[in-house]
């Protein structure tokens, strides 16, 4: 398992080489290039494949702003050669616009359609598509997973792991059913707050990462945003979480 943090964690931040020295100076493995902010094109990826290079920080994946279910072809090729120049191995999308209870028939045959055909088209730079783990998307349980999963037939499409958030029975449920699908997960500020306050679980974090070490999972673990104004993140709070996350995951 590789620890890390994702770019947009620090969305203020435009250059490229500041986020990359960021990821040296609190021990990150890995990064999530974003596309909404630092990585918009092949020239951006290219840049900031060389300077992960040189400084020893891996690339675990490319977060685009690709909504399934949109059909965009060429926005999905643009996304492909993006990922492909930055050496990523997957790429991460959102699933929909709606929860999976609100999904009706005919929007769910075009979620299934387009996941197909990017999935195919990813298949050719040899990238893994994964959507994210979250609300307002049809990724936001895991019997809706499994489904899409099954009914799309394609192997190179897996998922992320984000917490529900107060509701560890159904993170640790969603672990057990879908680890092996599991891509990268996803910690955010709010998983490490819980730990501050007693009504919260003060051993969250850890249970969720023995349940993950457990099973086997060897993938990239991510922190995203390091305290709850979201828009800008702390180089100082992230390099305090991921020593954290360290810790725990070499208990």
């Amino acid at each position: 398992m590789k620890i890390g943090f994702t770019s947009n964690s620090f969305r203020q931040i435009k250059s490229l080489n500041k986020i990359v020295e960021i990821a040296v100076d609190s021990g990150a493995e890995c990064i999530e290039w974003s596309g909404d902010v630092h990585v918009k094109s092949v020239a951006d990826a290219e840049i900031a494949k060389n300077l992960c290079h040189k400084a020893g920080v891996k690339i675990c994946s490319y977060g685009s702003y690709y909504r399934v279910g949109s059909k965009n072809a060429a926005e999905w090729q643009s996304v492909c050669k993006i990922a492909s120049a930055l050496g990523a191995a997957a790429i991460r999308v959102w699933l929909g616009k709606a929860d999976s209870q609100k999904t009706d028939a005919e929007t769910y045959t075009d979620l299934l359609e387009d996941i197909k055909a990017i999935c195919a088209a990813a298949e050719k730079y040899g990238l893994i598509v994964c959507p994210e783990c979250h609300d307002n998307t049809y990724n936001n349980n895991t019997d809706a997973f499994l489904k899409i999963r099954e009914d799309t037939g394609s192997e190179n499409f897996r998922t992320y792991f984000q917490s529900r958030y107060r509701r560890k029975e159904y993170d640790l449920d969603r672990i057990e059913r879908t680890i092996p699908y599991i891509e990268n997960v996803h910690v955010s500020f709010f998983d490490m707050r819980r730990e501050q306050f007693p009504k919260y679980d003060s051993g969250y974090m850890n249970t969720i990462l023995e349940k993950l070490l457990s099973l086997g999972f060897s993938g990239a673990l991510l922190v995203e945003f390091t305290y709850p104004g979201f828009k800008r993140g702390l180089s100082c709070a992230m390099k305090r979480d991921i020593a954290k996350l360290k810790t725990i995951a070499d208990k």
